[in-house]
């Protein structure tokens, strides 16, 4: 079983930056081994994707980025703390959305950037920008 909770949202005006927190509860397994996702969801539009952050076979930790948030954003992670966090910076109104998280319980989701490559989410937390 895996629970996933995300914090750090908030209102803030274009041009600053916010972080996101993902922190993962495992039952079984490591989380440190885990492929972890981020999408988000403005209203009215479909949950999109962000980012995704995965270790490869040394530790070594690799991500992808949705185009529109590249440069900006940056995913990373604390195994330490069974978290992954999602630094935003430059925002724009149009990040505004609420974000999730999502994991397969993998080390590598060859389905990162598809809402049905994942099998856990969490809640949402919003994150808004003003003009």
């Amino acid at each position: 079983q895996v629970q996933l909770v995300e914090s750090g949202g908030g209102l803030v005006q274009a041009g600053e930056s916010l972080r996101l927190s993902c922190t993962c509860t495992v039952s079984s397994g490591t989380f440190d081994t885990y492929s972890v996702g981020w999408f988000r969801q403005a209203p009215g539009k479909e949950r999109e994707f962000v980012a995704n952050i995965w270790s490869d076979g040394d530790g070594y930790a690799n991500s992808y980025y949705a185009n529109s948030v590249k440069g900006r954003f940056t995913i990373s992670r604390d195994n330490a703390k069974n978290t992954v966090y999602l630094q935003m910076n430059s925002l724009k109104p149009e990040d505004t959305a609420v974000y999730y998280c999502g994991t397969n319980g993998r080390p590598y989701n060859l389905y990162y950037s598809q809402i049905t490559g994942y099998d856990y989410w969490g809640q949402g937390t919003q994150v808004t920008v003003s003009s």
